[in-house]
Parts: C-alpha cells; sequence; structure tokens
C-alpha cells in the first residue's frame, strides 16, 4: 500500500474543561488560626475538678492547715475537759498556756540562742555524715574489693544506736560541743550509708556498658552515670539521716548538754514548767520540718526530672 493511501492520524481529543468546583482553589488556612490569633478557635474550658483543686498549692495549703487546726482543737478538747481515759491530760498545759509561754521567752535571747546552738550542731553533725556517708556509699556501692573491706565494720556498728555513743563520746573528744555534732554524725551516718549504696547498686548496668563503650573513664562513670543514677535514694538517705540526726542531737542534749533546744526541754521537766516543755517539743517538730523541706528542695533543684515524672504519673 503506497503512503498516500494511508488515513492521516487525528490529534488526541483535547480534555474537557474543567468542573468550576474543581477549579476552585483550596483554601489555605489563615495563619492566625496557626499562630493562635483572632481566627483560632476558643480554647475549651476544662470542667471544675475538686481533685485538682485539692492538688494545687492552694488546696494543699488549705489541707495542711486543717491537719495541723485539728490536732490543735483535739489538744484543746483534751485539756480543757481533762480527759482521763488510759491517756492522762490531767497536767498537760492547753495551747492557751504554750502561747503564754511564747510570749515569755521571747522577752529574752535565752530561747533564740539554745535554737541557733541547736542548728548549728545538727548542720556540723549532718553535713560531715552527708560528705563521708555519700563517698563512702559510691566506693563500697561500686567496688567489691572496697565492699569486702569496709562494710563488715560498718555493719558491725550500724546496730548501735546513736544515744549509746553519748559515754564514749564524751572520753573522746576534748569539748562537750564536739562530742554533741559527732553523735548528730553518728546518727545521720548509716541512713546515708546505706541508701547510697543501694542506689549505686540500682544503677541500670546497661547504662555503665554503654558508658564504657565509649570510651569514658572510669572517673567520668562515676560522676555523669553513677552519682546522677543514684541520687533518688541519696536522697532518700538524707531525708532519713536528717530525722534521726536530730533525735539524736536531742537525746545528746538532754544528757550531756548545757545549752540547745533539748537542753531547754529537759531544764523545764526539772523546773516542773509543763508549757516550756510542750514547747519545746513544738520548736524541735518546726526545726525538723524545715530541715527537711530544705533538703526537699535541694532534691527538686538537683533532679528536676522527678518532678515531671511524678505529674506524668498521675
Amino acid at each position: 500500500m503506497a503512503l498516500m493511501d494511508r488515513h492521516p492520524i487525528a490529534p488526541p481529543p483535547a480534555a474537557p474543561p474543567p468542573h468550576p468546583a474543581a477549579a476552585k482553589p483550596i483554601r489555605q488556612p489563615r495563619l492566625e488560626a496557626i499562630e493562635g490569633g483572632a481566627g483560632s478557635a476558643p480554647a475549651p474550658d476544662i470542667p471544675f475538678s475538686l481533685k485538682r483543686w485539692l492538688e494545687s498549692g492552694v488546696g494543699a495549703a488549705l489541707l495542711g492547715t486543717l491537719s495541723i487546726g485539728a490536732v490543735l482543737l483535739a489538744w484543746h478538747l483534751a485539756t480543757y475537759y481533762k480527759l482521763d481515759v488510759y491517756i492522762r491530760f490531767g497536767n498537760i498545759p492547753t495551747p492557751v498556756d504554750v502561747w503564754h509561754s511564747i510570749l515569755d521567752v521571747t522577752r529574752s535571747d535565752k530561747y533564740a540562742i539554745n535554737i541557733g546552738i541547736s542548728v548549728r550542731r545538727v548542720l556540723l553533725g549532718f553535713s560531715g555524715a552527708a560528705l563521708v556517708g555519700t563517698l563512702l556509699g559510691v566506693m563500697v556501692g561500686r567496688y567489691r574489693i572496697f565492699r569486702s573491706l569496709a562494710l563488715p565494720a560498718m555493719e558491725l556498728f550500724r546496730p548501735i544506736p546513736a544515744i549509746a555513743w553519748v559515754p564514749m563520746a564524751i572520753m573522746l573528744w576534748p569539748s562537750n560541743e564536739v562530742s554533741i555534732a559527732f553523735i548528730t554524725f553518728l546518727g545521720a551516718f548509716f541512713p546515708i550509708l546505706i541508701n547510697t549504696i543501694h542506689g549505686v547498686e540500682s544503677v541500670d548496668g546497661v547504662l555503665l556498658r554503654a558508658a564504657h563503650s565509649l570510651g569514658a573513664k572510669e572517673k567520668d562513670v562515676i560522676l555523669y552515670v553513677v552519682i546522677p543514677g543514684a541520687l533518688p535514694h541519696i536522697f532518700t538517705g538524707l531525708a532519713v539521716g536528717m530525722g534521726v540526726a536530730w533525735v539524736s542531737l536531742i537525746a545528746a542534749e538532754m544528757i550531756s548538754g548545757q545549752f540547745g533546744i533539748g537542753y531547754f526541754t529537759w531544764e523545764a521537766y526539772s523546773l516542773i514548767s509543763y508549757p516550756d516543755i510542750a514547747l519545746g517539743m513544738i520548736t524541735i517538730g518546726v526545726l525538723g520540718l524545715l530541715c527537711s523541706k530544705a533538703i526537699d528542695l535541694c532534691s527538686r533543684l538537683a533532679m528536676p526530672w522527678t518532678g515531671a515524672a511524678a505529674g506524668a504519673g498521675k
């Protein structure tokens, strides 16, 4: 067949015009809506939750006030009606009597001096216990040789109450002040030591192997892996140690002290000044609470991630 006999190839048909609806451009979201401007939708209202409000700062403060108020009310009723149901409240001072005692002791600086001396003693003994107990706990928890060498001797002395060391401390140290600080040191030392050991032993071995595989030296492993991993246990030991330090301090001041809030309380008992006894006990409680709150604040600053984890778990 000749080329002239072939039919020409027709061009392809043109595409149909787009539908008007399809030709409409896609509308992009406004920038204000993305950035939270005038075009954004209003945030949904969060319903009131009593549990959430009680867990807030104001609610927690209110609950704490109610707790203390309930204790004061129970104390007032028991002393006002002089209850004698196995526990005798006949000679217990009322809250009003203690308030009058507070007004009396503020007229001189003797009460403030006793508080200052006790705080100085407990801070001195607790600081030494925190330093020695943490360092020794890291070494014992990290190295088996050190554990075998030091832990048996520590376990031998640990069951001995700190108050049992008072006669020995008086003979060991040249002054009464150092003896009381030593008793406070012993009270705080063993809780800090044991909790630090457990904290070091609980560090994940995967983290240790990863640090060594990346070429970290032993010093860097301890500073950046072991100690941060053991911090929750260390601060638990510090909190427990602070409480035991106050117990040991007060007992030592009552036995061999000449100043301090423990001596103030025991002297009030010797002079049959019952309101001063209650005042000394309340003062010890307040000082211990402030020290515990200080440790809690330090733990939050040193471990900011614990607060976020606790909030996520609620």
